[in-house]
């Protein structure tokens, strides 16, 4: 990796970190390498290439399954992002989850896990695993105690999300990290819901980072992609799993995100900006129970992410409205500007009910005009009234 992509505020690494004139063509932004193959002079050069891009040596290509230009540029800025000596680019965010899981652990090992996770990321620890013969034990992962009595002398990784999916708890990651290293474990966080430029869990004790980057890191909902970064040490085996299984990104899809991530810093202030001011609107109203968003001083680690978070509180929130399922519809039925929608991390807000989790309502967030904003909430909250 070029160790010039690591200097320079983060705002300067979003930007440039992995780009580069292109020496074919001079092109200034990053070419997407849209080839499945790579041609070869000679057939020595082709079997030293291929040697050392299955060594996972960077710049080496000779099928884009393994590796790609445009999928190298990415990696290298997601890197730089998360202050990781390498990252890894796969076909979506439950790429980076299973692959990452599988490169930790074998048959008969064990796996303490969040309780609050997305659900197909339940699904993949609860069932994959198990027929796996890879057992997962899901604690919730603000009682550190609970998580302690859960470790084993099996136990080789700890998985958490930094802000959980959908109730938007906050993993104190420092004391995680004690928690798992004393147990000989590695502490693996997904950090979807907050992105690199509000919080940074290697830089807190997390060995492992992974995002689906379908979401914040590439901002505009038009992609998929899933990103891991940390060590080369445990990059390299995660590599490995991914080619294994066929988890490549497509180069299209690297260029998406590589191009939504110059602008990560800019969004996630407008996104963090928008949230507090739309919580602070929404908390005390009477139409609704709570709002769950941790720049609230209500919020219950309100504290410990006003530590933890370096820039803003993200755009993710969770709301209970007073009543059931039917003001829960009303209220998201009513909304003009913003999408009933199952992703987020776009730069337009999307709401998501979820009858099935006690009528929550998981808000992302986006970057509009905050009158504009508020003014559409309240159509909602004036339909929940009835």
């Amino acid at each position: 990796m070029n160790d010039a992509a690591h200097e320079g505020g983060f705002s300067t690494r979003a930007i440039h970190a992995g780009e580069e004139t292109d020496p074919a063509t001079r092109a200034h932004a990053t070419p997407i390498y849209q080839t499945a193959t790579f041609a070869f002079e000679t057939g020595a050069e082709k079997e030293a290439t291929v040697d050392a891009a299955m060594a996972w040596e960077p710049r080496s290509f000779f099928y884009t399954r393994t590796s790609n230009p445009t999928t190298d540029a990415l990696e290298e800025k997601v890197a730089a992002l998360e202050g990781a000596e390498a990252a890894v680019a796969c076909a979506s965010g439950m790429a980076a989850v299973a692959n990452t899981i599988f490169s930790l652990l074998r048959e008969g090992d064990h796996c303490v896990a969040s309780e609050d996770v997305f659900i197909i990321t339940r699904f993949f620890l609860d069932d994959v695993c198990a027929r796996k013969g890879i057992e997962v034990c899901r604690v919730d992962v603000t009682d550190l105690d609970a998580v302690q009595a859960a470790l084993r002398p099996e136990t080789k990784a700890l998985f958490v999300e930094s802000l959980s999916n959908p109730h938007m708890w906050l993993a104190d990651v420092p004391a995680l990290a004690g928690i798992a290293h004393g147990a000989g474990a590695t502490l693996v966080v997904d950090n979807t819901f907050l992105s690199p430029a509000v919080f940074r869990p290697l830089e807190h004790g997390a060995d492992l980072v992974l995002h689906s980057a379908t979401k914040y890191l590439g901002g505009h909902g038009d992609t998929v992609c899933g990103v891991v970064a940390g060590s080369t040490q445990l990059i390299d085996p995660i590599r490995y799993e991914l080619d294994a299984l066929g988890a490549a990104v497509s180069p299209f899809n690297s260029w998406l995100i590589a191009r939504g991530l110059r602008t990560l810093p800019m969004r996630m202030e407008a996104h963090s900006r928008n949230a507090l001011a739309l919580a602070q609107f929404l908390d005390g109203r009477p139409e609704v129970r709570f709002v769950n968003y941790p720049g609230l001083p209500g919020h219950p680690a309100h504290e410990a992410a006003a530590r933890q978070l370096s820039r803003g509180y993200g755009g993710m929130m969770a709301i209970r409205l007073q009543g059931g399922e039917e003001q829960m519809y009303a209220f998201t039925d009513a909304l003009q500007m913003c999408a009933i929608a199952v992703s987020l991390g776009d730069l337009k807000t999307l709401v998501y009910p979820m009858p099935k989790r006690d009528n929550l309502i998981r808000v992302s967030v986006g970057c509009e005009d905050i009158e504009d904003l508020l003014a559409d909430f309240e159509l909602g909250l004036a339909a929940a009234r009835g």
